[in-house]
């Protein structure tokens, strides 16, 4: 039974692993993301293998059945790359937000300039347009 659940996690940690390179070469994996992954999985399937490692952290930890104490890993590091990938999801909303509101006073300028240059020439008004719209296009970085 044990040496059935040692296969499976065998098995499962290096399709995680294949998966995760695969997706790294097809561009669908960031690799800095897919560092995360990888060292997941080299760990999961390391202690897969090594069954004598497995059993020493599973009597550390207080599990008796050592593929138990796998799971129990595996879930962890699931938890932590949760927390990782929530940070980083909050971050870039909080960078989708700044930018559209910078977006939207810039087109509220630049709305304000050419409602305001239609007094003058459109000679004058095409040249200084085109400067300003120029200036405006340059965003502040934080």
């Amino acid at each position: 039974m044990q040496a059935r659940i040692q296969l499976v996690a065998i098995l499962g940690t290096a399709a995680l692993l294949l998966t995760v390179l695969e997706m790294v070469r097809r561009r669908r994996l960031m690799e800095r993301y897919a560092l995360l992954w990888l060292l997941s999985a080299i760990v999961l399937l390391a202690l897969a293998i090594w069954s004598d490692a497995l059993a020493r952290i599973s009597h550390a930890i207080g599990v008796i059945y050592p593929p138990n104490a796998l799971f129990f890993i595996a879930i962890g590091f699931i938890l932590l790359l949760l927390l990782h990938f929530s940070s980083a999801v909050s971050r870039l909303g909080h960078q989708s937000e700044l930018l559209a509101q910078r977006q939207a006073l810039l087109e509220e300028r630049l709305r304000r300039q050419e409602i305001g240059s239609e007094g003058r020439s459109s000679h004058e008004a095409e040249a200084q347009g085109s400067e300003e719209r120029a200036e405006l296009m340059r965003v502040p970085q934080d």
